[in-house]
């Protein structure tokens, strides 16, 4: 029942490190995310090839074994960084991909013919892409999105396993102090709650007001 109270100091750690994950890899996953969603729009064969190829290695690879090629992997060729680095993009990658696919389902709810039209003004594909598609798509895609941010939070929990601080990875210390587990993971529960119902509170006023109306 203590437990919390008596190691306040080791919770608000592996909570910070959490946040800190979830924070990093979200902007990671929203920055790749969208650009693969461009590459896969694209009028060039060779960009569409290269998002098709990233969404579908990364959607269909086990995130652990992604977290062993980035963090014991990458080392071996040189690049040697943090591993909460390391971390962020493994999460990051990985979930860019289904951001991407959210995205690609939004621009697809955009009618073709504000792109013809667009094009026919003389705007270039980008400038449809930014101007005339995109702001539409945006709307649509705010729920998804949202959902997919809220399972990177958790999916944070497997850096633990790879020396990364976050909030998961405290019940071990707790545990060997000898403490209840049952309330050691309770806390942890409540730390990932306080995340994610955050995430979901942002998104839902982001929904409330650029959202499609229901």
């Amino acid at each position: 029942m203590y437990v919390l109270k008596d190691n306040f100091a080791t919770f608000a750690e592996g909570f910070l490190g959490t946040l800190q994950l979830t924070i990093y890899a979200s902007a990671l996953a929203l920055v790749l995310g969208f650009l693969m969603a461009s590459f896969r729009v694209a009028p060039v064969g060779s960009l569409r090839v290269f998002g098709t190829v990233w969404v579908t290695v990364l959607r269909n690879t086990p995130l652990t074994l992604l977290f062993f090629a980035v963090l014991l992997g990458l080392p071996r060729f040189g690049l040697v960084l943090p591993f909460q680095v390391f971390a962020i993009l493994a999460l990051g990658c990985y979930t860019s991909a289904f951001i991407c696919e959210a995205l690609r389902s939004g621009i697809n709810t955009v009618p073709k013919g504000q792109g013809e039209a667009a094009r026919s003004l003389g705007m270039t594909f980008n400038q449809t892409l930014s101007v005339v598609v995109l702001p539409q798509a945006f709307r649509s895609v705010i729920p998804p999105v949202g959902s997919t941010l809220i399972a990177l939070a958790k999916n944070s929990a497997i850096a633990g396993a790879f020396s990364v601080t976050e909030l998961l990875g405290t019940y071990k210390t707790l545990s060997e102090l000898g403490y209840n587990i049952v309330w050691t993971f309770f806390w942890i529960a409540i730390g990932y709650l306080i995340i994610t119902l955050t995430i979901s509170a942002i998104f839902n006023l982001l929904e409330k007001r650029w959202g499609v109306p229901g």
